[in-house]
C-alpha cells in the first residue's frame, strides 16, 4: 500500500524547473543597500506632498516652481543630515511642515495665516 500511495504523489508533482544561473556582480559593481535608498530618495526633487498638503496649497493658491521645491528639498536634506524627525520650513513668506523621513510635505500655509505663529509637534525648524 504504502508504494501504490507514492506512486500518486509522483504523478502530482511537477517536473522540476530549471533555473536561469546566477553569477554575482563583481566587488566595484556594488552599492550598500543605504546608497541606493538615498539616491532614490533624493532622485529629483525628492519631495513629495500628502493629500492634505496638496489640498492647503491648492485652497491658499501657493505657487511652487522649481527653484522653491530645489530650496525646499535642500531644506529637508539639511533636517534629514541634524536627525530632525518631524519640521519647520520657513521659506520667506510659506511655512511648511515636513516628515523629513518620507521626505513629504505634511502642510503649506503662509506665514501670515499661521495661528499666533506658534507650531507645534516639531523637532527642529530650518529657515531659508
Amino acid at each position: 500500500m504504502t508504494d501504490l500511495r507514492l506512486e500518486r504523489l509522483g504523478s502530482v508533482l511537477s517536473p522540476p524547473v530549471s533555473l536561469p544561473e546566477y553569477s554575482a556582480p563583481a566587488a566595484d559593481e556594488t552599492e550598500s543597500f543605504g546608497s541606493l535608498l538615498e539616491q532614490e530618495i533624493t532622485a529629483g526633487d525628492g519631495i513629495r506632498f500628502s493629500r492634505h498638503a496638496q489640498e492647503r496649497i491648492d485652497s491658499r493658491e501657493i505657487t511652487l516652481g522649481s527653484g522653491e521645491l530645489q530650496k525646499l528639498s535642500d531644506a529637508v536634506s539639511k533636517a534629514s543630515k541634524k536627525g530632525v524627525r518631524d519640521s519647520l520650513v520657513v521659506m520667506g513668506s510659506l511655512a511648511f511642515i515636513v516628515s523629513v523621513p518620507g521626505r513629504t510635505v505634511v502642510t503649506a500655509m503662509p506665514v501670515s495665516e499661521a495661528a499666533e505663529h506658534v507650531f507645534t509637534n516639531i523637532d527642529g525648524a530650518v529657515i531659508m
